[in-house]
């Protein structure tokens, strides 16, 4: 049998978490959280508003990892690329780092045809104006395009990233050059080691959106969850959710059975959309299913979905303690 454990206890016993949303809290933005569009048919899904962007996104949208990151798989990649656009989802995150530039290539080879559908998404791991405007401008040759909706400080985990990026000459002098140039839209931060880390960020630079990783594991050591999530809701940013799955690690005999329990939790929380790597088709047209029918998790049952993954948390938050 699975483990119970009442949230309350959890929060009572997790380090950092006396300024969490609890209960009450987070039940409140449950509320406020509406879901854009509700339709099923091909080429529509649930939408919510990606903060202060303006755009609306899809509940689930694709990541680019896994298979679409594999240049070896270029084919299965375009296959996974354009089914999803054609189930209605409209948000794709890549990074230069993912494959070697392997995602960006093909997700290139669709947004050759297919640009206008899609909020692009990528990212600069470099730390210096220079470093980022080159990286940028490879970026874009391999995407097939000549702007992106959303540029993002690549994998903040130390204070040293986010001086260095804060700098005279940092990475962020030359998104906020580009944004003028309106060569990408929106700026944004991403991180999975520290929400400390990530709360100076925001609190130190008017970033659009935060990708952020949650799942239910998070409640159980340095949650995202809590303060951060709070801090960017307040600041009206977008949050994109990450590390739905903790790479596969969150799926146990005993824990998390199944992607609609992992998928449901994150999507629960009021985050605009989820990003997940895909390995084939059918993972695509499943997450879109429960994208569709999605229907908030209540409180009581985030916190049976956290008793059950709080045997194996380690697993479920490897990214913060080896990554």
């Amino acid at each position: 049998m699975r483990n119970k454990m009442n949230r309350r206890e959890f929060i009572r016993t997790t380090a950092g978490t006396t300024a969490c949303l609890g209960l009450a809290g987070l039940a409140g933005y449950l509320e406020q959280t509406s879901l854009l569009a509700a339709e099923t048919e091909p080429g529509n899904m649930p939408a919510r508003k990606l903060g202060r962007t303006g755009h609306k996104v899809s509940l689930f949208s694709l990541g680019g990892e896994s298979t679409v990151e594999k240049s070896s798989m270029r084919d299965e990649a375009v296959t996974i690329i354009e089914r999803a656009l054609d189930l209605g989802v409209n948000y794709i995150d890549t990074s230069p780092q993912y494959g070697r530039g392997g995602s960006e290539i093909n997700i290139g080879r669709v947004m050759a045809g297919r640009r206008h559908e899609v909020f692009l998404a990528s990212k600069s791991h470099y730390r210096t104006y220079d470093g980022t405007m080159r990286l940028l401008e490879e970026s874009l040759k391999r995407l097939q395009t000549d702007y992106l909706d959303l540029y993002q400080m690549h994998n903040v985990r130390v204070d040293d990233d986010l001086n260095r990026a804060l700098d005279k000459g940092g990475a962020l002098e030359a998104m906020e050059s580009l944004k003028s140039e309106k060569v990408i839209r929106h700026i944004g931060i991403t991180g999975h080691k520290d929400p400390e880390v990530l709360i100076r960020g925001i609190e130190e630079f008017d970033f659009d959106t935060i990708l952020l990783s949650l799942n239910a594991g998070d409640i159980h050591y340095k949650p995202f969850q809590t303060e951060l999530l709070q801090k960017a809701l307040d600041k009206n940013m977008g949050v994109i959710a990450m590390k739905v799955t903790a790479v596969n690690r969150i799926f146990r005999d005993e824990g998390i059975t199944s992607m609609r329990e992992a998928l449901g939790y994150c999507l629960s929380f009021p985050v605009s959309t989820a990003i997940v790597g895909i390995s084939n088709v059918g993972q695509v047209e499943e997450n879109v299913d429960i994208a569709r029918n999605f229907k908030p998790f209540s409180a009581a049952r985030l916190a049976e979905l956290e008793s059950y993954v709080q045997p194996y948390q380690e697993e479920a938050n490897i990214f913060k303690l080896n990554w």
